[in-house]
This record gives C-alpha cells, sequence and structure tokens, in this order.
C-alpha cells in the first residue's frame, strides 16, 4: 500500500465532509491578516514574547511568519527561520525512530522493554509499544514531587532511571493512557542499546537528514546557537526570563529544538514515505487501544484524531520557556507549525487549531437533542490521573451535562449519541448496568481515563 492510499485510509475513517472553506493555496493575505488578529492582543499586552508559523500545501508556502522578540533584554526582533525548543514534539521523532530500528529487525514493539533497559518493573511485563503510546503505567517523572529540585542539576540517566522505579506504577499498564515522559525516556535508551550510537547522533543522520532539516538540533542549555530564541514564562510581574533546565531530564521526551520550516519539511518526509516503509507508518498511526478493548486517539508519540470531520495528525509541547504545536492535515496535505517562546496563557495548539478551522471551514459541534432523564449521569467518578487522583462531578442543570474537574469552572456537556458526550474535542462515555453508570471513561485525545463513580 502507497502512503496516499494510507491517508486516504484515514481520511475515510473521518468521512463527514465538513462545510466548504477557504481553499487551501488561496487567501494568503486573508490568512495572514487572520492570524494577525488572533495574536495581535497577546503582543499588545505583552504576553508573549514571540511567535513564529508556517503554513504550507505540500511544497507550497502559505503563510511563513515571525512577530515579536527572540530577546527582550536586548530588543532583537524574531525572525522565522529562529530556532526553538520544541518539547514533546520530540516524541514524534522518538517514536520514528524506535519504528525504523524494529523494521531492521533489532527490537519488536511487543519486546519488553527491560530486554534492553534495566528497570525494576515489580514483575510486570511492559511493553515497547507501551512505551510508546503512554499505556505502561510506569511513573512519570515530570509528575513527581521531586523533579523541581532535581530538573537544574546535571545528573547521569541511570540516576533518574533509580529514582523512578522505586515509585508504585500509576495504573496495571494497558488499563489507562495517561501521558508520560518517563515512557519516551526509557525509549531512548533503548534506540541506544539496539542501535550503538547515542540518541543525539541516531536522530542527526536517521531523520534530520532524511528531512532535510539543516536547522534541527538535540537541545543544550550551554551551548550557544545562533538564532535560537531564548524562553520566557509568563509571571505576576509579566514575561521573566524560564528557569533553567539541564537537558538531561527531557533527552527523547523532549529536548529536540527546531524551526517552523524544519518541522514542514518533516512532516513531508513523515507522511510522503522518506522516513520509514508503508507497513510501519500504518503501525505510526495506528491508535493505542486499551485493556479493556477501548480505542484511544492517541498513537505512537503522535495523536490521529478528527476536528468535526476533518481528520488531524498532531502534537504539541510545551518545556521551560517555550511551547510548540505541529498539526497537519493528511486529506489536503497542509502542515501548520506553530512555535512560542513563551509558557503562559497563551496557546500554540489553539492557535494552529484555529488556522485549519479557518482554512478548511470546520464548524462547532451543534450537539445532539440530551436524552430527556439526565439524573442517571449525575455523580463523582474518579480514578488515576495524571500525577494525582482526578476526579470530575457530573451535574444536571438547565436541561444539561455539566462537568466540574480541579480547580476548572464548570463546563456544560453536549450530546452525541448512547451514552457519549463530549465537551470541545474531548469525549464522556458512561457505562455500567441495570443499576446504573458506574465507569466514566474520558478521552482527552493526549489521555484516556477510565474513572469509577462513588
Amino acid at each position: 500500500m502507497k502512503y496516499t492510499a494510507i491517508l486516504l485510509l484515514l481520511v475515510a475513517l473521518y468521512a463527514c465532509k465538513s462545510p466548504a472553506g477557504e481553499k487551501p493555496g488561496a487567501g494568503a493575505g486573508s490568512l495572514e491578516a487572520y492570524v494577525d488578529s488572533l495574536v495581535r492582543q497577546d503582543f499588545d499586552s505583552s504576553r508573549l514574547a514571540g511567535m513564529a508559523i508556517a503554513v504550507f500545501k505540500g511544497d507550497q508556502q502559505l503563510l511563513l511568519k515571525s512577530y515579536g522578540s527572540a530577546d527582550l533584554d536586548l530588543d532583537v526582533p524574531l525572525k522565522s527561520d529562529a530556532s526553538f525548543e520544541i518539547g514533546s514534539v520530540t516524541k514524534q521523532f522518538t517514536a520514528a525512530a524506535v519504528l525504523q530500528l524494529a523494521e531492521e529487525g533489532k527490537l519488536s514493539l511487543d519486546d519488553d522493554f527491560t530486554k534492553y533497559v534495566k528497570f525494576n518493573t515489580r514483575g510486570k511485563k511492559v511493553t515497547v509499544r507501551q512505551l510508546m503510546n503512554h499505556t505502561s503505567g510506569i511513573k512519570g517523572y515530570t509528575e513527581m514531587e521531586m523533579f523541581g529540585d532535581l530538573s537544574y542539576q546535571h545528573l547521569k540517566r541511570d540516576t533518574l532511571l533509580r529514582i523512578v522505579e522505586k515509585e508504585p506504577f500509576d495504573f496495571e499498564p494497558g488499563a489507562n493512557l495517561i501521558y508520560n515522559n518517563t515512557g519516551f525516556f526509557l525509549l531512548g535508551l533503548v534506540i541506544e542499546k539496539v542501535s550503538g550510537k547515542n540518541y543525539e547522533e541516531y536522530v542527526k543522520e536517521n531523520l534530520f537528514a532524511k528531512a532535510g532539516m539543516t536547522n534541527s538540533y538535540y537541545g543544550d542549555e550551554l551551548k550557544v546557537v545562533k538564532g535560537r530564541a531564548h524562553g520566557y514564562s509568563m509571571s505576576e510581574k509579566g514575561l521573566v526570563r524560564a528557569n533553567y533546565l539541564d537537558h538531561t531530564w527531557p533527552y527523547a521526551a523532549g529536548s529536540l529544538c527546531s524551526t517552523v520550516e524544519d518541522l514542514v519539511k518533516w512532516n513531508r518526509a513523515l507522511h510522503h514515505g522518506k522516513i520509514m516503509s508503508d507497513a510501519s507508518y500504518q503501525e505510526f498511526l495506528a491508535p493505542a487501544v486499551l485493556n479493556s478493548g477501548d480505542t484511544t486517539r492517541y498513537a505512537k508519540g503522535i495523536t490521529v484524531w478528527s476536528d468535526n470531520g476533518t481528520p488531524v495528525i498532531s502534537h504539541g509541547g510545551g518545556i521551560y520557556g517555550f511551547l510548540s504545536e505541529n498539526a497537519y492535515y493528511p486529506k489536503d496535505d497542509v502542515s501548520v507549525v506553530v512555535l512560542v517562546n513563551t509558557t503562559g496563557p497563551v496557546s500554540p495548539e489553539r492557535l494552529a487549531l484555529q488556522v485549519g478551522k479557518k482554512m478548511f471551514g470546520i464548524k462547532p459541534y451543534a450537539g445532539a437533542t440530551a436524552p430527556s432523564d439526565l439524573a442517571p449521569y449525575v455523580g463523582t467518578f474518579s480514578g488515576p490521573g495524571r500525577g494525582q487522583e482526578a476526579a470530575v462531578n457530573i451535574i444536571a442543570k438547565e436541561g444539561a451535562l455539566w462537568y466540574k474537574m480541579g480547580e476548572r469552572p464548570e463546563a456544560k456537556l453536549s450530546y452525541v449519541s448512547g451514552n457519549r458526550f463530549r465537551a470541545e474535542d474531548v469525549t464522556f462515555t458512561f457505562s455500567g448496568d441495570a443499576g446504573g453508570f458506574n465507569t466514566l471513561s474520558i478521552d482527552q485525545i493526549y489521555g484516556f481515563l477510565v474513572l469509577k463513580g462513588k
């Protein structure tokens, strides 16, 4: 099967036709004006230091623009070819490397990862595949209380493993999908073990080079890199320099740096057969399936989902001082890449998806008529969450269901069908028996929580 056929198959999975929007390749001026309008207030209110955006259809540039500053102290304007730390967008590179090595017969995705890395799993089998899709249950190191104190220290990678393996599993392998940086840290070590190369070298030779990414590199907080943007954080006092982070920690989960144009090159190479075989590409996009049989929208270092009928392959990232989003629309071969050098309220993911909605005429979900009796859905559901227990209160009022989670304000749920509801792109599915609903499954795209009623 050719790559075009695979992408057409993906499109067929989301066969609902979206309303017509701007045709890709047309209206570049209006697209630029639209993006300007989205970010103008953020820069006017000094909530954002700088941003670069690239929108391409195949090789055709629709928009390439930068805003703001690369260095606020020196008042250096940000250029469109500036490099940023891309955080968890790194994960798709790590997953691609693992799939390349699997093609070569050097590992199997169903291998227990302890075949390659010394780690005490207390007798639980955790596969390479489960590390790739966040279903391992191993404690995420960035959610540990001590991480803040350790993140600026340069420690051996083995030290991190010894710290994490002392922690209990968050859940049984395969039971849930909870976003986890430890899994991709371990995958970096697997890559080094089976390839005989360090992670940085492998990625440079087998991924960057194949994609023609000449301005991408492994992060080094001490190295001087021409054209690299400085990172900032939003605080009560305004924008401040981002906290120091030693790149021993993010490693294969988030240490790569790139530019918006290089990430467009990556999308072209990744989705058009230059990085891996057809079979491996299918595996790359295959969603994680939980022990319960539930199918998620997270694949391997990448999410595969539908924005109200329009298929999207995407992933974002966040690391001290930087946020990123790499969105690819396979039906039209369109890439939307947004990189910012500020951690704060401005979301590159939201910006990129707003651009996609504008281009393809994607409308908000209207919702169906909810059941007349909402009482069976009401209750409190809890279970494993990212770094702490997740608890959700379901409330019925004004003829609709509402949910309350953590410190977030109440939000209204739109009815889909059966016992499924949604809030924006997050789906809520209730299940149980004649006695009522005792399980709530929440598909967050980047996570799949299975919560039990109290």
